[in-house]
């Protein structure tokens, strides 16, 4: 029982793995999605210089009035195309997806595709 994994480490090691072959470039940044019990959050990362070029997430200002009624995967998908938007508004259309250890499924899809359909391509 000493070995045992947590699902937070087993997360990490799959975040790991991923990120062995998913990198951001200043022409194809990096959708990084990260998922709470409560929330989802969700950036566009330049790898090469570390910079973080837009960010969204569910805790946002001008977002949480929309979530008050929305379910967790509502939520998701409205924090999606937000992102996309933002992205949109600094010249950004491709971006490669980092599901972040989490599998693609419930929330993590539906911000993907609240992101496609704000006009990000992956």
């Amino acid at each position: 029982m000493a070995n045992k994994k947590t699902r937070y480490a087993a997360r990490k090691i799959r975040q790991i793995r991923v990120r062995k072959h998913v990198s951001g470039t200043p022409e194809r940044p990096r959708l990084s999605v990260f998922r709470s019990l409560s929330e989802i959050y969700a950036q566009v990362i330049d790898d090469e210089t570390g910079i973080t070029l837009v960010s969204a997430s569910s805790v946002d200002k001008e977002l949480r009035a929309k979530m008050q009624e929305l379910s967790k995967t509502e939520q998701a998908a409205l924090v999606g195309k937000s992102l996309a938007e933002r992205a949109a508004k600094k010249g950004i259309t491709k971006v490669v997806f980092d599901r972040g250890g989490f599998r693609y499924i419930g929330r993590v899809k539906a911000l993907a595709d609240g992101a496609r359909a704000g006009g990000l391509e992956f």
